[in-house]
């Protein structure tokens, strides 16, 4: 099942969960008394509140998808975990080495947006702003210790992240995160899509369009790290809450390692996508 949150407009302020239907979607929290009104809510029930959710949606009313603003595909995770350097050709091309263990940095809530929205910075801060399509994992059931093969049960559903990265921070300090957590660095969505609509995480194909050329294209398969070894090697040391978001890498092709570089610029528009997933748009704008 496919899910999104939108802005109504007579309430572009309050997300609402919505499922999706090809090109119409239902408002979820219409379908009976007391059902969920975001992503959240809906993880929090359990299988039971899905089903329930699920089979309510068959006969809800439908409204046409398009023209409709969307929020965040995940509104306020308990935390965002963010692995670096899972695709070899990746780590090849920025110099960097591949760990023992999965290289972990935390995403600032702030950084979240949505599909179709604008992305602004100063330039005094960067003029040298990265994309990075991601597949993004959901966890559903919480986990500490996970074992690998019990893994991709933890897993309620998968959507796009696109791991905006503002490159000389992140080569000027020691840490990641806030090369990543500009206000509006971390769009998701439009969609989630169920983990049962999933056969196989690792067989995705991944991309992405910078004003109008692809710059990357690959697939899940080249991970160095599995989803279900991330959430194993995740979970040793904590447990995983249900509603976190994990941003699982990104492939090669990253505009720092390019010749020329390709960086964003003041109005670029750049869409990352998974097949069965879906395509995230993001529009930028540089500030003088």
């Amino acid at each position: 099942m496919r899910f999104a949150h939108v802005r109504p407009p007579e309430a572009a302020d309050v997300p609402r969960l919505v499922s999706v239907h090809g090109e119409e979607f239902a408002f979820v929290d219409r379908f009976f008394p007391g059902a969920p009104a975001t992503l959240e809510q809906l993880i929090a029930g359990g299988d039971e509140l899905l089903d329930r959710v699920r089979a309510a949606a068959d006969t809800a009313p439908r409204h046409p998808l398009e023209g409709v603003r969307f929020a965040s595909a995940v509104l306020a995770p308990p935390t965002i975990l963010a692995v670096g350097l899972n695709y070899a050709a990746h780590s090849g091309e920025l110099g960097l080495k591949t760990d023992a263990g999965p290289t972990v940095f935390v995403l600032w809530p702030n950084s979240l947006t949505a599909h179709h929205e604008t992305t602004s910075w100063a330039r005094a801060l960067s003029e040298a702003v990265d994309y990075e399509a991601e597949l993004g994992v959901i966890i559903g059931r919480p986990g500490r210790d996970i074992p690998e093969a019990d893994a991709l049960d933890h897993v309620w559903g998968y959507t796009v992240v696109n791991d905006i990265t503002a490159r000389n921070i992140q080569f000027s300090e020691a840490q990641w995160s806030r090369c990543k957590s500009f206000d509006g660095f971390t769009p998701t969505g439009p969609f989630v899509v169920t983990a049962d609509e999933i056969p196989d995480p690792q067989d995705l194909h991944i991309w992405t369009v910078v004003d109008g050329h692809t710059v990357q294209d690959a697939t899940t398969g080249q991970m160095v790290r599995s989803v279900a070894t991330l959430v194993n090697k995740l979970s040793e040391s904590a447990t995983l809450l249900p509603g976190t978001l994990i941003s699982t890498g990104s492939p090669g092709g990253a505009g720092y390692s390019r010749d020329p570089q390709i960086f964003l610029r003041d109005r670029s528009t750049v869409t990352v996508g998974i097949d069965g997933i879906g395509e995230l748009t993001t529009h930028c704008r540089i500030l003088d």
